[in-house]
């Protein structure tokens, strides 16, 4: 079927919507109307990777209604409203324990480019193939094609142009502290960036309990978002020194810490300012060629703890969780809806544009 999706030609280039060709739904596969879809920094990482095949398909925060489902599928219908998440094979260790967010097969489950067992694609322009069912999607289309474990059902009352960063940003941010973490009611907690990401994991922190909640970051304006959303302690990076303020602020270290900037000396600081028995956490996704510094002797003495958390988290299912993060949605503690900024589809450059100079905390693309 003919479907118009923001093609990107090259690294780093402008996207360019066109025309392409999209495969019907084969076994396990669902057709997918994309209503909206978030736009996520992971998207941008990866567009600046020159070794990827040409022309690309990203996003993977939709949200959609079902059109038509392939042989086997049972978990939705023609008509149900959806969102979408990252593909997962099911059958290893990692999902069948009930973790798939780390999926043993979790690069090929999502960088595929959307090659078949045929050595076809499901996507291409003029004839020919397109890199695309990007970490299971390609939301940057007005369809997609997604298998069926990353699609998970929601109510049709729901808006769906809200709720689509759930499939990624706030997901991430959220299940960083209430699955990978799990802090202490009463405990202290720091979080590094006040993008999607970082006050995702601030309003679940609130929502944990926490009772000093510390967010740092260098935009005056994010930082005053992060008090009305439940901070009660900002620093700002570009005046202050970070590290003997939160000591300050916690009376001698924090009891965790969470990285949401992707960048390796923020990651040292975040393990940097734990105290005793503290824990960080690293969400930020940094470059293939990052390393981060840390004494080993101090983190011993300390008791310190070092962890990675991506998506919904340790021994979480997506699924669930999200359905989880819906109804705080709905009890009015998890407002997301104040990090959102809309944008047309044919405005999407525009929405990278506001990515990178974090004019935009949380771009979502309406497909109108």
């Amino acid at each position: 079927m003919k479907i118009h999706a923001a093609l990107a030609h090259a690294s780093n280039s402008q996207f360019s919507i066109e025309e392409i060709d999209l495969a019907e739904p084969g076994p396990g596969d669902v057709l997918v109307r994309v209503v909206a879809t978030g736009l996520c920094h992971t998207d941008l990482t990866v567009l600046a990777n020159p070794a990827l095949p040409w022309p690309a398909v990203f996003g993977h925060e939709g949200a959609g209604i079902v059109e038509k489902v392939g042989a086997g599928v049972s978990k939705v219908v023609p008509g149900d409203h959806v969102l979408m998440s990252t593909a997962s094979c099911g059958k290893c260790p990692k999902c069948l324990s009930g973790s798939p967010s780390y999926c043993s097969n979790f690069r090929a489950m999502n960088m595929s480019g959307g090659r078949c067992a045929d050595g076809s694609c499901t996507h291409t322009h003029n004839g020919k193939p397109v890199f695309a069912r990007f970490l299971g999607q390609s939301s940057f289309a007005s369809h997609v094609l997604a298998g069926e474990r990353s699609v998970i059902k929601v109510a049709q009352d729901l808006p769906l142009e809200t709720l689509a960063p759930l499939g990624c940003g706030i997901q991430t941010g959220a299940g960083a502290i209430l699955n990978t973490l799990r802090p202490r009611p009463g405990s202290s907690l720091v979080v590094f960036g006040a993008g999607g990401v970082g006050l995702s994991a601030l309003m679940a922190a609130k929502i944990s309990g926490c009772s000093k909640l510390i967010v740092v970051d260098k935009v005056a304006s994010r930082l005053e978002l992060a008090l009305e959303l439940g901070a009660t302690h900002v620093v700002n990076a570009a005046e202050s020194d970070v590290p003997a303020a939160i000591r300050e602020i916690t009376g001698g270290g924090a009891d965790y810490s969470v990285e949401a900037v992707g960048a390796p000396k923020v990651m040292e600081q975040a393990i940097d300012v734990l105290g005793q028995g503290g824990t960080a956490v690293l969400v930020g996704m940094a470059g293939a060629e990052a390393s981060v510094s840390f004494n080993p002797i101090v983190l011993q003495n300390k008791g310190a703890t070092i962890k990675g958390s991506i998506m919904a988290g340790e021994n979480s299912l997506p699924e669930l969780f999200i359905g989880q993060l819906i109804d705080y949605w709905r009890q009015g503690r998890l407002p997301v809806e104040k990090l959102l900024r809309y944008y047309d589809f044919k405005d999407i450059n525009q929405a990278v544009h506001d990515a990178h100079d974090g004019s935009a905390i949380k771009p979502v693309i309406r497909m109108l």
